[in-house]
C-alpha cells in the first residue's frame, strides 16, 4: 500500500503491522483440552472459539466486559429512493435504542452485554454515491479514529453494529468495488426495498460503482468514496481492536461490508473477528464467503443493530466457561479413556 502524506497514512501503516495471534495460549488451552470430561471435538466449534479467545486476548478463554458497540449514520443516495424509509427513521431508532425500546436492547439483556451507541452527525448526510464521493479522505479518516475510540474504557469482547437508513445500498456499493460481479448480485431488499424501489437501488449501486471506478484499486479510496460515517467508523473500531487485542464479532451485510474494506488492505486483518450470522440480505453468504469466513448463526435475520452479533455473543460466552469451568477427569472422578 503506497502511502501520500494524506490522512489515510496512519491507517495504511497499521494495516501493514498488525499483531498476530498469542500461540502460547493457544497450545495452553490445547492442552487443557485434552483433560476436560468430554471426547476430544465433542464441543466441536466451541473448541476453536475457545482456542480463538486465547489466540486474541492471550490469556484463558474469559468474557467478563462484552461490549456492542452500535454506529449510526445517514446517507446521501436516499434522496435516489433506494429505501422505503425515510432517513428521519435513523435518529429515531437511536432514540429508540437509548430508550431500551430496541430488539438490541433485548438481546444486550438476555445475553448480559453492554451496549454503547454512536450518533454519527446525523444532521449532516453524507454525499450521495452516484454524484460524489460519499466522504474526503480528512472526513473519512477523522470517523475511522472516532470508530477506535469507541473501545475506550475496555472491553474484552466486542460486537459492532449499526443503524443507517440506505446502508444496504452503501454495502451492496462495496462488495461490487470490491468484489466485482454485477450491481445485482450483491443488491437486496434491505429494508423492504421491492418492485420499482428495488430496482433504483440497484441502478444506484451500478451508478456509484461507475463514477468512481478509476479510484476503486485502494481499498480505503473504496471505503471513503462509496461509503458512509457508521461505516468508517466500524471499520476504525475493528482495527483498534485488533491492536488492543481485542476479538471482535461482526454483525451483518453492513457490517461486514466494513470488515471486506480492511480485509482487502490486509487478507490478515480479520483474524481476530467472527462473523455472528448469516444475513437474510441475499448478498451477505457470497461476502462471508470471500473473506473466507463461517458464520456462527442463521436465523433469517435482517435487522442490523448488532443483533446476530449480540445473539452470538452468548456463543462465544458459553464456549468460555465450557473450557474454564469444565471439571477434568481427575478432578470430577472420572475414568478417562484407555
Amino acid at each position: 500500500m503506497s502511502t501520500t502524506g494524506l490522512p489515510f497514512d496512519d491507517f495504511r501503516e497499521l494495516l501493514a503491522n498488525l499483531p498476530g495471534p498469542d500461540e502460547e495460549a493457544v497450545r495452553a488451552v490445547r492442552e487443557r483440552d485434552r483433560f476436560l470430561t468430554k471426547p476430544p471435538g465433542a464441543l466441536g466449534r466451541l473448541e476453536n472459539i475457545a482456542e480463538w479467545l486465547a489466540a486474541w486476548t492471550g490469556r484463558p478463554p474469559a468474557v467478563t466486559r462484552p461490549l456492542v458497540a452500535v454506529f449510526a449514520g445517514n446517507h446521501g443516495v436516499t434522496k435516489q429512493g433506494v429505501s422505503p424509509f425515510p432517513s428521519e427513521v435513523t435518529a429515531q431508532m437511536v432514540a429508540n435504542f437509548a430508550a431500551g425500546g430496541a430488539a438490541i436492547n433485548q438481546i444486550c439483556i438476555a445475553n448480559d452485554l453492554g451496549l454503547k451507541v454512536f450518533d454519527l452527525a446525523l444532521e449532516m448526510p453524507t454525499g450521495d454515491i452516484t454524484e460524489e464521493a460519499a466522504l474526503d479522505e480528512r472526513a473519512c479518516a477523522a470517523t475511522m479514529a472516532f470508530g477506535m475510540e469507541s473501545i475506550a474504557g475496555g472491553t474484552d469482547l466486542l460486537c459492532i453494529g449499526e443503524m443507517g437508513i440506505g446502508n444496504t445500498t452503501i454495502a451492496a456499493a462495496i462488495f461490487h468495488a470490491l468484489y466485482g460481479g454485477s450491481a445485482e448480485d450483491w443488491t437486496g431488499p434491505g429494508t423492504g426495498a421491492q418492485g420499482e424501489g428495488l430496482q433504483r437501488k440497484i441502478a444506484a449501486v451500478e451508478k456509484a460503482v461507475a463514477l468512481h471506478r478509476s479510484h476503486l484499486g485502494d481499498p480505503l479510496e473504496v471505503l471513503r468514496r462509496l461509503g458512509g460515517r457508521e461505516i468508517a467508523a466500524m471499520a476504525g473500531a475493528i482495527l483498534a481492536a485488533r491492536m488492543e487485542k481485542i476479538p471482535v464479532i461482526v454483525d451483518g451485510y453492513v457490517a461486514t461490508a466494513a470488515a471486506a474494506v480492511l480485509h482487502a488492505a490486509n487478507e490478515t486483518a480479520l483474524d481476530h473477528c467472527l462473523i455472528g450470522h448469516v444475513s437474510a440480505e441475499p448478498g451477505h453468504i457470497r461476502a462471508i464467503e470471500k473473506l473466507g469466513k463461517v458464520p456462527l448463526l442463521s436465523l433469517g435475520m435482517r435487522l442490523g443493530e448488532g443483533t446476530g452479533a449480540a445473539l452470538a455473543a452468548g456463543i462465544v460466552k458459553a464456549a468460555a466457561q465450557c473450557h474454564t469451568g469444565m471439571a477434568t477427569f481427575e478432578q470430577a472422578g472420572v475414568s478417562d479413556k484407555d
